[in-house]
């Protein structure tokens, strides 16, 4: 465990589950900290992943999920024709641009989660052959989610940045800390 995720307040589940997503989200933004585009557009492991790219994903994916579960369709629709491109940065994009973007989507996560009236209210999943037809899930399912998906990849992350020049998950935490003067 890198950071310690501070106890909820008493009773606010929401709050938990909101700051283990966030938690999640400083691994993959701590894995680009002092990198140029062209680093972090780099694929140095066996992966065909990059740091950019994994960013892009894990912003897409949440503001995905998000309009799934408020019933609108996800901001970039994607199919066998565009899925790539959700792992690369595109037209102009940058991972400035990238990290504005996904701040913006976590500000719509959090006051969507705190908006709901109940965590158990539920949404239907995407008509996709690795859903079950008609499927329902919960808000509390979509937090659990996003926590594993954005875990899984803060881990990739983490393999790519220490493959990349050795630095590792304690040491870009230090190194945020030391500059943001935490």
């Amino acid at each position: 465990m890198v950071t310690h995720v501070p106890a909820d307040a008493q009773g606010d589940e929401r709050g938990s589950l909101l700051t283990f997503i966030e938690d999640q989200r400083g691994g993959i933004r701590r894995s680009l900290l002092g990198l140029t585009e062209e680093q972090a557009a780099s694929k140095p492991s066996a992966s065909g992943l990059s740091l950019s790219g994994l960013l892009k994903h894990c912003a897409d994916v949440e503001q995905g999920w998000v309009a799934r579960a408020k019933q609108e369709p996800p901001a970039v629709q994607r199919d066998q024709t565009n899925w790539h491109e959700t792992f690369q940065l595109v037209d102009g994009e940058t991972v400035e641009s990238q990290l504005a973007y996904w701040e913006k989507v976590a500000a719509e996560t959090e006051a969507y989660i705190r908006s709901v009236p109940s965590l158990d209210d539920t949404f239907p999943v995407p008509s996709e052959p690795w859903f079950p037809p008609e499927g329902r899930v919960s808000v509390r399912w979509l937090c659990l989610h996003l926590i594993r998906e954005t875990a899984r990849h803060a881990g990739h992350a983490d393999i790519i940045r220490e493959s990349f020049d050795g630095a590792t998950a304690y040491e870009l935490f230090t190194k945020e800390r030391g500059a943001t003067g935490g």
